[in-house]
């Protein structure tokens, strides 16, 4: 019990607490509420692994539940695939649900509101209506259309419904407090006329609920015990819990809402808004390119349920956002990979190598391992002959004592077969090696039990048979971006930082057992990395996506000064280092003023919401405070923050102040 209780995290706790309190455990019951408006990525993973996981360990049932009340952005094909990538990473959900299942008794509790006085449609623009909700500082005032009578809201909202008015003329409003502390409680919209098809209910509607109004009530009717969300909820909790208040039956069980850090990948865009854009622009060939961070792109590239399950274990569950180094999903992958896959030989920069002392008609089937990890993976037999493929890279004609693959005078092992005697080169006419030539030690071969096949050298290189090779088509991946977060910048967009080589289709050579490969099977390319099978790959032309190298090859190759610059600022908070700026940021000369704001911006990737919205009430006098939490700010809007009611306030009170430098941050990220 004692181990247990530490290995809680703390959404668990809050869960085990509620229990101990009275709760029943036959009361539990989870949901994963995705919006079909795109594909998930691996920063649904979180949640996914977070809800699906509490069901497993409680034995407790988990909805499927699509937020579906935006017909302009979603689609039955973001239906079809979230359902399928959750089913491939291995979970089970109790009930398939939709919030638009619910659209006709979430307008029946309107009506309720309404008739109490508890909503009122407001005819304003939404400029006007912005101006009047105020700041974090100012209170809101009250509009000229608040005080609308119980049977004129009525009249206008049935005939929102009836499809008499067009989209913007009129809403359906909370009637709560526009003097609240909490500006998503200064009146928040319920209804809009959006008049657009949806793909389930076609034209039934014209009138869709918004998501805070939704949210909580669809939990409530499906009786989920406990509703958990990303960070950016955590305003809205208020929020959820008065839409509640309105409806709940004591003698049902009442959801709470909690948040927890939602999952931020190094290298990658998780906007999906974003990643649309990847797809529209041709940057991609579609949701599932194996280069996009989609959940169908990562399984077509090769990844396991099993890998990316192990990656949201290792990342845990916390309160605080982090970013996460992408290396350790590509660790997930190679550590599965590593035990499950099959070790073949592929050349993909071939030359020819001749074995000048092998007879020219003999070929031999060798026994090679499929793999060591694996006791039960057997044997297969692959063939030999006098002129094989080895890589370029493989063979160096002069090379030094420290090069331990092939040069002339010098032995190496061919992987399975036989040890190889470098003697001399062939060259064309202009001066480029056609052919490596070399002798083999008959009674090297490995495994043959004899002394000279236990005879040490210190290379071994891969192979493949150039009688037997089997073209293919292999797509070696590289990360999208190069910047580390491509959306962090305020003076360039994310596409700045597409990597040109992220792709490179090879022409390779492959050993004839894989030929019998199917789509998804995967392989370890001996000494190259690990690969799997793509779905264009045929019979009569195979075809092979890179998933991920042996090794981390991008580690090497990060600049020394930001591991140190990273290891300073580990030693304080990014968020107080940025603060210090804020006392004479508007009073530095222009060169160190703009130092000054790279690097913010640098620290800025490490801060998260929460700490940066107290600064948003900082006083007007403080103006150099205020521009560099802009600053802030519009790193992590980039970074695929979302605007809410507080930010907006936040950039439209800047917007009007005299400080010519604060107003130009704000215009930044508008």
């Amino acid at each position: 019990m004692t181990e247990d209780k530490k290995s809680l995290n703390f959404i668990e706790t809050i869960i085990e607490t509620d229990i101990k309190n009275g709760l029943s455990k036959e009361k539990l019951r989870f949901r994963f509420p995705p919006e079909p408006n795109g594909y998930l990525h691996i920063g649904h993973t979180k949640a996914i692994g977070i809800s699906f996981g509490l069901g497993e360990r409680y034995n407790a049932p988990v909805n499927l539940r699509f937020d579906d009340t935006n017909p302009a952005k979603e689609e039955q094909e973001y239906v079809d695939a979230i359902k399928e990538d959750i089913a491939w990473l291995g979970y089970k959900w109790e009930k398939e649900c939709y919030s638009s299942d619910y659209f006709q008794t979430l307008y029946d509790w309107t009506i309720k509101l309404i008739k109490e006085g508890k909503a009122y449609v407001d005819s304003q623009t939404s400029e006007i209506m912005a101006e009047q909700k105020g700041t974090p500082t100012q209170p809101g005032i009250d509009g000229p259309y608040r005080n609308r009578t119980v049977e004129e809201n009525l009249d206008l909202f049935e005939r929102m419904k009836a499809g008499e008015f067009d989209e913007g003329e009129h809403i359906l409003r909370a009637k709560i407090d526009m003097k609240h502390v909490n500006m998503l409680m200064r009146d928040p919209i319920m209804y809009r006329v959006l008049k657009k098809d949806h793909h389930r209910t076609g034209s039934d509607w014209c009138i869709y609920p918004m998501y805070d109004w939704t949210h909580g009530e669809s939990d409530y009717i499906e009786h989920i015990s406990h509703s958990l969300c990303s960070l950016e909820f955590k305003p809205h909790r208020e929020l959820y819990d008065w839409f509640l208040d309105q409806v709940v039956n004591t003698s049902q069980i009442r959801p709470k809402q909690r948040e927890f850090a939602r999952l931020n990948l190094s290298y990658t865009i998780m906007s999906k808004r974003k990643l649309l854009k990847l797809v529209e622009n041709g940057t991609v060939s579609g949701w599932d390119d194996p280069r996009m961070p989609t959940i169908s792109g990562l399984r077509r590239r090769g990844y396991t349920p099993n890998s990316i399950r192990k990656f949201i274990e290792t990342v845990g569950v916390a309160k605080r956002e982090n970013v996460i180094d992408v290396a350790l999903l590509e660790f997930c992958i190679r550590e599965d990979l590593n035990k499950r896959a099959s070790r073949v030989m592929a050349v993909l920069n071939p030359i020819k190598l001749v074995i000048t002392n092998y007879d020219n008609d003999k070929e031999e089937w060798l026994e090679a391992e499929n793999n060591q990890e694996d006791e039960t993976s057997g044997y297969r037999k692959v063939p030999f002959s006098k002129t094989l493929y080895i890589e370029k890279e493989d063979f160096k004609e002069n090379a030094g004592s420290k090069y331990f693959r092939l040069t002339l005078g010098k032995e190496v092992r061919l992987k399975n077969a036989y040890i190889i005697k470098g003697e001399n080169v062939v060259k064309d006419s202009y001066g480029n090696i056609k052919e490596i030539h070399c002798t083999y030690d008959a009674k090297s071969l490995s495994g043959s039990g004899t002394e000279e096949s236990k005879r040490k050298v210190k290379g071994t290189l891969h192979w493949v048979s150039v009688k037997h090779a089997v073209k293919a088509e292999v797509r070696e991946y590289d990360r999208l971006f190069t910047d580390e977060a491509p959306d962090s910048h305020q003076d360039k967009e994310f596409t700045d930082f597409i990597n040109p080589n992220s792709l490179k289709i090879i022409e390779a050579f492959v050993e004839p057992s894989l030929l019998n490969a199917k789509v998804g099977d995967r392989f370890q390319f001996q000494r190259l990395g690990y690969f799997n099978v793509d779905s264009d790959s045929k019979p009569s032309k195979l075809v092979f996506n890179k998933t991920v190298g042996l090794r981390d090859s991008w580690a090497k190759t990060k600049p020394k000064e930001e591991t140190n610059k990273s290891t300073k600022q580990n030693n304080r908070p990014a968020i107080e280092l940025i603060k210090q700026y804020g006392k004479k940021y508007d009073r530095l000369p222009e060169e160190k003023q703009a130092k000054a704001k790279k690097e913010i911006q640098e620290l800025a990737k490490s801060v998260t919401y929460e700490e940066i919205e107290p600064l948003f009430e900082t006083a007007v006098k403080k103006s150099g405070t205020r521009i560099i939490t802009m600053i802030t700010l519009g790193v992590l809007l980039k970074n695929g923050l979302e605007k809410n009611e507080a930010i907006n306030s936040f950039i439209e009170k800047a917007m009007e102040d005299k400080n010519k430098l604060l107003v130009a941050e704000s215009k930044a990220v508008l």
